[in-house]
């Protein structure tokens, strides 16, 4: 159990993402992010930026969790520093547990989601800046994560979407899904092998940091460049 002075250190700050339609997916880039096609959304929750090593300290410190790997790297650890080398199932378990502690519905975000809150209000972009991003000679280039700043915020104020670290999303990947995709609220395929992950990368150079670039990662695996930001029902 966790006190409430130290629940309230380990909330997020939730931005709302108000409902809407948006075109998924590209016609311009890699296949399995083919056909662009009409999603409508729902409105939903998300947090300002990914889950940092410090929430996941009070976490580990309640729960008694497994430390998710390169906890002891100095190069990953620092405190202000998004979370990484956490398997999906560590993230949807802190989701899990998060949302027992505080009665609030916290969750991984579907991949639509994901890329409709990454957008920040802006269509058909390729990153959520609309001007030169102020990291962009330097991602690429990075030895580890860094503190998300309000200068890498999109038009919701949502920081890192496109840089930083990869964040885990609820569905199943399949590079073929965009070809019968619903377009109300999709959820992914009913089962697979992967996990979808979205979002640029510390150590990935900008070109492979779009916003409708697909990624996807066993379940059970532990990088040192993905970690997750949760997402909330409205």
């Amino acid at each position: 159990m966790i006190t409430s002075e130290r629940l309230q250190l380990l909330l997020p700050e939730l931005v709302l993402i108000p409902a809407g339609e948006f075109l998924m997916g590209s016609q311009r880039w890699r296949e399995d992010e083919r056909p662009a096609h009409p999603v409508r959304l729902s409105a939903f929750r998300a947090a300002l930026a990914p889950v940092s090593n410090a929430q996941y300290a009070l976490y580990l410190e309640a729960t008694g969790a497994e430390e998710p790997r390169f906890w002891q790297d100095e190069r990953f650890n620092p405190v202000e520093q998004p979370l990484v080398g956490v398997s999906w199932f560590e993230a949807t378990d802190f989701c899990a547990w998060l949302a027992n502690e505080t009665s609030i519905p916290f969750r991984l975000p579907t991949e639509a989601e994901r890329e409709y809150a990454s957008l920040g209000g802006l269509a058909g972009a390729d990153w959520p800046w609309a001007a030169e991003h102020p990291l962009a000679g330097e991602i690429g280039r990075l030895e580890r994560p860094h503190m998300p700043q309000p200068e890498c915020g999109n038009g919701y104020g949502l920081r890192c979407t496109a840089e930083n670290v990869h964040e885990w999303c609820q569905d199943w990947y399949h590079p073929d899904y965009y070809s019968h995709s619903l377009a109300e609220a999709p959820a992914g395929p009913e089962s697979g092998s992967r996990r979808v992950s979205r979002g640029g990368s510390w150590r990935h150079s900008i070109k492979f940091t779009r916003l409708t670039a697909r990624a996807s990662l066993d379940p059970a695996f532990r990088y040192n460049d993905f970690g997750f930001r949760v997402y909330a029902d409205a």
